[in-house]
């Protein structure tokens, strides 16, 4: 997949090499490939964390040299100005995250590879007036496609650190990318990509809240549960991805709704998974009644 995305980069050049495309993607470039190549390192023999960590930082760190910080932040029509001194940390915390998020994610075949073929394909279409945006974005989206046909359940390969962190960089580079071209907004980004958002997130933030060591390998994610409760691999990639194909379709609707209706859709995706969180819950809860003696 990664070999598809580095061969793939160039054809965004192909007619529309202007100066700001060559410096963006120069930089996401410089980013990418030290990223992965220690990915790779990780997945043969491993690599202590705080030398992972810096290259995450790093890879951060090329983003805001590409100038991919956001100069406002578009709230469902109410648009505040970020100073720079707020913008970049802002930017900084958004990628490191990302790549960790994804990285925590893939845990179930088809997954990650679903989410990026959904997720940038979606990107692209949001972001089709800007040719080497969209064409980014469809390149990984093929990509992913094509590694996705060999890591459906039962997978044949899989993504190890190498694809993951990638896959995390490039959703965080474009999504800024996006917003800072003035394509979409950033929170419309978080909507595509929310099935992993809101399960990293929470998971990781009842884990802290419980006082358990976030680094550490664990099943506590929802998807996780799901398949501990018996749905399967097959069962439950295919209810994520009915999942992330609805909020595709909301974020496309969402550029086209006025403030109000933005609102009330964001509104009703905080209760669509506060709703799942708590019947994963409640299916635990019958499980466990039902084995019991």
């Amino acid at each position: 997949m990664l070999g598809g995305i580095f061969a793939g980069m160039p054809i965004t050049l192909l007619g529309i090499a202007s100066p700001s495309i060559i410096r963006i993607l120069g930089f996401m470039f410089a980013g990418l490939v030290p990223l992965a190549l220690v990915s790779f390192q990780d997945d043969r023999v491993g690599v202590p964390a705080r030398w992972r960590i810096l290259i995450h930082l790093l890879a951060a760190v090329s983003l805001l040299a590409a100038g991919l910080t956001p100069e406002w932040l578009d709230l469902s029509g109410w648009i505040l100005p970020l100073p720079e001194w707020l913008a970049a940390p802002l930017a900084f915390s958004c990628t490191v995250w990302t790549i960790n998020l994804y990285n925590f994610m893939d845990g179930m075949d088809g997954f990650a590879g679903g989410m990026a073929v959904i997720g940038f394909s979606t990107l692209a279409w949001l972001g089709w007036t800007d040719a080497g945006f969209a064409t980014l974005c469809l390149v990984v989206a093929a990509a992913s496609a094509g590694f996705l046909v060999h890591n459906f359940p039962p997978a044949k390969i899989f993504l190890g650190d190498t694809g993951s962190t990638a896959l995390g960089f490039l959703v965080a580079g474009c999504s800024l990318w996006g917003a800072k071209a003035g394509l979409f907004p950033f929170w419309v980004t978080l909507l595509v990509f929310s099935p992993f958002v809101v399960d990293a997130t929470v998971t990781l933030s009842r884990r802290l809240l419980r006082g358990e060591k976030v680094w550490e390998a664990h099943r506590n994610h929802y998807y996780q549960r799901l398949v501990l409760l018996g749905w399967g691999h097959r069962r439950t990639v295919l209810a994520e991805y009915t999942l992330m194909l609805a909020c595709a379709g909301s974020a496309l609707l969402a550029v086209r709704l006025p403030p109000v209706g933005q609102i009330l859709l964001v509104t009703a995706w905080i209760l669509i998974y506060s709703f799942l969180m708590w019947g994963v819950g409640w299916l635990e809860r019958r499980h466990a009644t039902v084995s019991a003696p």
